[in-house]
């Protein structure tokens, strides 16, 4: 409807001219030329016009026709007042295009600065975690060193207080790894690929699996491939897998399923398992950043995980969310579309 005012208000004036004169009026319609493909809304608005303003020129010789006398002032005088009241809803229209282009440019320049914001906090965050490796390697460092070599003129609790500025040193790095890992999932270029998702999912399993010894019952179905960058997906699926090997680690048959259904323009993968499971009525914090269901005394980690899958999900124009029973089970569900978008 970029067009619609200008062909509107010239039809009018057309209008009114042809009322008058046939000449002055087919000369209104010339601009119209220079107009390069107006929209098909656009072209219906004009003809309706069109229409209704000949409809009341035609209406004068027929009254006459009929017997009925229309002055010319007075029919002049309507034409005059519908042309009016069309200038003034135009007029209208054309304020309300104005308010709405000025709030999208507003808006516009509200998203540039969020965008640049979330930039320069990823990279304070990449700068950040990148320069805190070093002093946590010295002091996991020296603390091996003192364990090591001055063991025998440390006491019990000596050593023990050591071995615990070492496990948390190996916690913050763990961490470090993680914030590192979610910046780059922001950060990293992505090169779409027709991935064999089921392929990828075994693959990834083994990998996970073979670091444990106990029994786990793993079940894929016959994925549909996806359209997705490999290295991003290959960490959404570890990180999905990783958290199913971890929280049935009491279950004894341990169940692990990797399964996907179908939903418009886009396939919705799935993995589910017979763990820890969650409260629902926390299910806004499962993809939170640093947020934890469980306490670090019954399972490890850091709450990146999932943060990590919604980001590169969202990046895949893909959805992410979660359904879990506390002592039952979780099962997390991503989406990707069918197809490359552009």
């Amino acid at each position: 409807m970029k067009y619609l005012e200008e062909i509107s208000m010239i039809i009018a004036a057309s209008i009114m001219m042809l009322a008058v004169n046939w000449n002055p009026g087919i000369a209104m319609f010339l601009p119209l030329i220079t107009i390069g493909r107006p929209s098909l809304k656009s072209v219906r608005m004009a003809l309706l016009l069109v229409a209704v303003f000949t409809a009341l020129i035609l209406i004068q010789p027929m009254a006459g026709a009929a017997g009925i006398n229309l002055p010319d002032e007075l029919f002049r005088l309507v034409l005059l007042m519908l042309f009016i009241v069309m200038v003034a809803l135009l007029i209208e229209r054309v304020e309300k295009v104005r308010s709405l282009r000025e709030l999208n440019r507003e808006l516009k320049r509200q998203a540039e600065r969020l965008e640049d914001a979330n930039k320069e906090l990823e990279a304070f965050a990449y700068s950040v975690s990148h320069d805190l490796r070093v002093p946590l390697r010295a002091i996991d460092g020296f603390s091996r060193i003192l364990v090591e070599d001055y063991e025998d003129k440390l006491d019990e609790e000596g050593v023990r207080l050591l071995g615990i500025i070492r496990d948390n040193t190996k916690k913050m790095g763990q961490l470090i790894d993680d914030i590192l890992m979610l910046s780059r999932a922001g950060r990293q270029d992505m090169k779409l690929d027709r991935l064999d998702m089921k392929a990828l999912t075994e693959s990834v399993y083994r990998e996970l699996a073979d670091q444990e010894d106990r029994a786990i019952e793993f079940s894929v179905a016959d994925l549909p491939p996806a359209y997705a960058d490999r290295a991003l997906m290959t960490q959404v699926l570890s990180n999905l897998l990783s958290n199913a090997i971890k929280f049935t680690r009491e279950r004894n048959p341990a169940r692990i399923e990797v399964g996907f259904y179908e939903e418009d323009d886009e396939y919705v993968y799935y993995v589910r398992d017979n763990g820890a499971g969650f409260d629902m009525k926390y299910v806004n914090k499962l993809f939170g950043l640093f947020q934890r269901l469980h306490s670090s005394d019954e399972f490890e980690g850091t709450g990146v995980g999932l943060s990590i899958v919604q980001r590169i999900i969202r990046r895949h124009g893909g959805r992410v969310w979660g359904e879990g029973e506390v002592d039952r089970g979780a099962t997390i569900y991503f989406t990707l579309p069918k197809a490359v978008r552009e």
